[in-house]
């Protein structure tokens, strides 16, 4: 992609109304766009980087056996009644402009939709068990919508739900999807934490989250320095100094940001949609549930707190909008060639070709912007057959020949 065919720009002051870091830099570096409180739109780099996390996350999910669909985002009344989640105040209900009541609300989770549908496909023991996700939009009525994409009112979600016909093929699976899960959060950069939670709205059972501990965490966490062993503030009885339950550790107190979260659910949706199988001896069960969540943004904006420094993002390279930031300081052709080359060979190539710009003004958008590896060419890096190359989370640049740039970008 070349910078000037980009129809965004770089911001040099960061917007007043966003105080948390995440927001600063995603706007600046023309990565997303505010909307409303707790509502972005994704421009291209940042939908790059969205799309990035979702494949790693289809990877990982697929790997443990997960099917993609895609679900409404209209949800009828019907569906959310049965389970006494209908008038929760955590939605946003939808009618028509004639209409005295609302008959949909816009999906904030998805439960009752996928157990009302595996309803017509499951019957006996031999069809379980199964599970299926989605990543698609979802929408909170949150009043605290704050934080940049920490907190949002409309973010996408990767939302996975398992069925069984026992706990303990549910618990097997469980073990999965959070192994699968540390896998996520490890390709995107972050070292999750898994930590024992509440339920919420979701289910009456203890939960696990996975918490990024970060000094702007909403969450509070301890954690035992010695097994990693964790919980939440919410449920736990532990306090800072404390004796890890687990091991002999130290246990202390720690700001995180939950980026992911797993539920047992138990029969809770099951009994109430009529999701029923029928086992070997054939009697009727209600079937077991687990649920798994991951929002993208969220994740998004947890690499930009923890990956930064004075100058802008340092994105982790799994996930960065692009491998390479090509900056050419004079219009030349041998950047052009660099860029072509570089593109055929599959190196995904931001190029600054802008001839409007001083060469302050482009190291200081490559910063910012925050790619893994940044390309100069000059007139004098050119006089030495060379270029000019340096790593985002470095801080020396070195001379590279040019016809071993793609061995330094491979090694």
């Amino acid at each position: 992609m070349k910078l000037s065919k980009l129809f965004t720009k770089t911001v040099r002051e960061a917007p007043a109304d966003e105080p948390s870091k995440n927001a600063q830099l995603l706007i600046r570096g023309g990565f997303v766009f505010k909307n409303s409180a707790g509502i972005y739109s994704f421009l291209p780099l940042g939908w790059r980087v969205l799309g990035k996390i979702a494949n790693i996350i289809r990877e990982e999910i697929n790997a443990i056996g997960g099917q993609e669909i895609f679900m409404p985002a209209l949800v009828e009344k019907k569906y959310m009644e049965p389970t006494g989640r209908w008038n929760l105040d955590v939605g946003f209900f939808a009618k028509g402009l004639n209409e005295k009541e609302s008959n949909y609300v816009l999906g904030w989770s998805h439960e009752e939709v996928l157990t009302a549908i595996a309803s017509k496909f499951i019957n006996s023991y031999k069809d379980l068990p199964f599970s299926a996700y989605q990543i698609q939009t979802k929408f909170r009525h949150e009043p605290r919508a704050k934080s940049g994409l920490l907190r949002g009112r409309e973010f996408m979600m990767k939302d996975l739900y398992s069925f069984h016909a026992s706990e303990e093929d549910l618990d097997v699976y469980y073990e999965e999807a959070k192994n699968a899960y540390l896998k996520i959060f490890e390709r995107c950069g972050l070292r999750a934490v898994y930590t024992l939670a509440a339920g919420g709205v979701f289910t009456d059972k203890f939960t696990h989250e996975f918490q990024v501990v970060s000094d702007v965490g909403e969450d509070t966490i301890y954690i035992c320095d010695k097994c990693g062993y964790a919980e939440n503030k919410e449920i736990t009885k532990l306090k800072d100094g404390d004796k890890c339950p687990k091991c002999d550790g130290k246990v202390s107190d720690k700001k995180s940001i939950e980026v992911g979260n797993i539920f047992d659910q138990g029969t809770k949706y099951s009994e109430a949609l009529g999701l029923e199988f029928t086992d070997e001896a054939g009697n009727k069960n209600p079937v077991i549930m687990g649920a798994y969540g991951i929002g993208l943004g969220r994740v998004m904006g947890t690499a930009v707190e923890i990956h930064n420094d004075e100058k802008g993002i340092v994105w982790p390279e799994n996930i960065a909008p692009y491998k390479v930031h090509l900056v050419s300081l004079e219009q030349n052709e041998e950047a052009d060639k660099i860029y072509d080359d570089l593109e055929k060979s599959g190196v995904e190539v931001l190029y600054d070709d802008r001839d409007d710009k001083t060469a302050g003004e482009k190291f200081a958008d490559a910063d910012l912007i925050g790619c893994p590896v940044r390309i100069v060419v000059s007139k004098k890096t050119l006089e030495k057959n060379s270029v000019e190359l340096k790593k985002r989370n470095e801080k020396e640049a070195k001379l590279v020949p040019l016809g071993e740039i793609k061995n330094y970008l491979t090694a």
